[in-house]
């Protein structure tokens, strides 16, 4: 685990509060409107930072962050200016992580060594790519790990008792655990089951334990709280950039609206435990 992703859940223990992770697409609906709200979200109230890459062809995510990806990519949102994003937070923050979410298309491309090299540069403490399996862990898990870069995967629902192991092994930073079956933002998760399922997975592993997928508010968000050792909210935070735009641009409200719900949601968590 970086020392940056460390210190923060070791912070967080001491607080009695699961972290609050945010997602958000970068280069939507711009780059720099997409750079302040980046800036804006610990503010907010975020204590670690999922900045989305986007893919032609999100097989993971719903309508809301399909579309945000689009717009990003029109937009002329790559993997460079994704690092640039990283490097302009890092002008002003220096402690809150920042992980990479996105598929591993984009980065074959880019050049696995390359890309975990300027991830690095950049001031990234960690990435989750959500079609690599750990039957592919030579590709960019274990040199990313060498660097001392997170290597974050996801959990299920559907994970058994089997395929657990083989999910934890060469994971580190959190572990994330997918709340429903299906694509993001497509249901609400089930708080009495998460726990169930969050407990069972700490059982096999000292990382903390994000959940994410559906956790659209503050009451959902303290709810799942209760149990996990985070809570990741995405789809919202996408869905309130979408909201603010002005024939598809940004307006003068985008950058304040989103971190108005970050905001919202962030006392959410932080009541979960109290």
């Amino acid at each position: 685990m970086t020392q940056r992703m460390s210190d923060c859940f070791a912070r967080l223990k001491d607080e009695n509060r699961p972290a609050f992770v945010t997602y958000f697409m970068g280069g939507d609906p711009d780059f720099d409107t997409s750079v302040k709200i980046m800036k804006g979200l610990p503010g907010a109230g975020a204590d670690v930072i999922e900045l989305g890459m986007p893919f032609s062809d999100p097989m993971a995510d719903g309508p809301s962050i399909q579309a945000a990806g689009l717009r990003a990519l029109n937009g002329g949102q790559n993997l460079d200016t994704s690092f640039a994003m990283v490097r302009a937070f890092r002008e002003t923050d220096t402690s809150t992580p920042i992980v990479l979410m996105g598929y591993y298309n984009p980065i074959y491309q880019y050049g696995p060594e390359r890309f975990l090299d300027d991830a690095k540069a950049a001031g990234v403490d960690g990435m989750i790519i959500v079609d690599l399996p750990p039957e592919m862990d030579e590709e960019l898990c274990i040199p990313a790990l060498a660097r001392d870069l997170n290597f974050i995967r996801l959990a299920t629902p559907t994970t058994d008792e089997k395929r657990l192991p083989k999910v934890l092994s060469n994971t580190s930073g959190f572990v994330y655990y997918v709340s429903i079956n299906g694509i993001t933002g497509a249901a609400a998760p089930e708080p009495d089951e998460v726990a169930k399922s969050v407990a069972h997975i700490k059982a096999k592993t000292d990382l903390p334990i994000c959940v994410g997928f559906g956790v659209r508010s503050a009451e959902q968000a303290k709810m799942i709280g209760r149990a996990a050792d985070g809570v990741v909210v995405g789809s919202a935070i996408v869905s309130t950039v979408a909201k603010s735009l002005v024939d598809g641009k940004a307006s003068d409200s985008t950058v304040d609206d989103t971190l108005a719900l970050v905001a919202s949601i962030a006392q959410g968590v932080r009541s979960a435990r109290s």
